[in-house]
């Protein structure tokens, strides 16, 4: 039997991971905006809490670190960075390392430029990326502390992951996204026909991910910033792809 995986939300627009192994039944938890929308989770599920995976410091990614520790005694892994103040962990993990949840394997890859901490958790085996606030469907993450150059290096880490693979990103901002990338890209079919199933997705108050990979790869323009069309259509033919992302990321910025 292969993982469960649930979503839920958290504070205004965050979104809440679980995957639980039935084998053993270990639970991972990946990040934790706050504790009660992941307390509720487990209660309903009838599943308790043996680690939390944390992909970078920010305060609504570890929000609910402490409270979830005290109350489970579960191991807390976090990035490799100790510079940013990050509470009880057990753990510390940089690329390459792989995690056990049970009989769950997670594979860690650093993704840095939203900030220099950032790590994302493979689940090769459950084709499931957890790429928090990197990559996001039909986005990626401002670049707060990296620089463009590093950001799309982390891009194309996670863009190199097979198409069959699903994303599970840190925010439902794919609406917003969507809305952006039109005006870069108004002729992309596959584009439009995401923002048809996001219009449907939201009007029934639905989570618009799980995104498939290869969708992304198609439809994302920030994961597109190496097409010449791309380039072209920011008046930018010729450019290096990392400047013509960090253009995409500046007009993102200010949209």
């Amino acid at each position: 039997m292969s993982a469960e995986i649930r979503l839920f939300p958290c504070l205004s627009d965050n979104f809440g991971y679980l995957i639980h192994d039935p084998a053993t039944k270990a639970t991972a938890s990946i990040d934790a905006p706050e504790a009660a929308p992941v307390i509720k989770a487990l209660e309903h599920e009838g599943w308790t809490l043996t680690d939390i995976l944390i992909t970078h410091h920010h305060g609504d990614h570890v929000g609910g670190v402490a409270e979830l520790k005290q109350k489970y005694g579960c191991r807390v892994v976090a990035p490799h960075d100790k510079t940013t103040k990050i509470g009880n962990v057990d753990l510390r993990v940089a690329q390459g390392d792989v995690l056990k949840i049970g009989s769950l394997l997670a594979r860690v890859l650093e993704t840095p430029g939203h900030t220099l901490d950032h790590v994302s958790y493979v689940f090769d085996n459950e084709k499931t990326l957890f790429a928090a606030d990197t990559l996001f469907s039909i986005g990626c993450g401002r670049v707060f502390e990296g620089t463009y150059p590093m950001m799309w290096d982390s891009l194309l880490k996670l863009r190199a992951l097979p198409d069959d693979f699903d994303l599970y990103c840190g925010h439902e901002y794919t609406a917003s996204n969507i809305k952006f990338a039109l005006t870069v890209e108004p002729d992309n079919a596959a584009l439009k026909a995401r923002a048809e199933e996001v219009t449907r997705l939201r009007a029934a108050n639905q989570p618009t991910i799980p995104a498939k990979l290869g969708d992304e790869k198609k439809a994302n323009v920030f994961l597109r910033a190496d097409e010449p069309s791309v380039a072209a259509n920011l008046r930018m033919k010729g450019a290096s792809a990392d400047k013509v992302f960090g253009e995409l990321r500046e007009r993102k910025n200010k949209s």
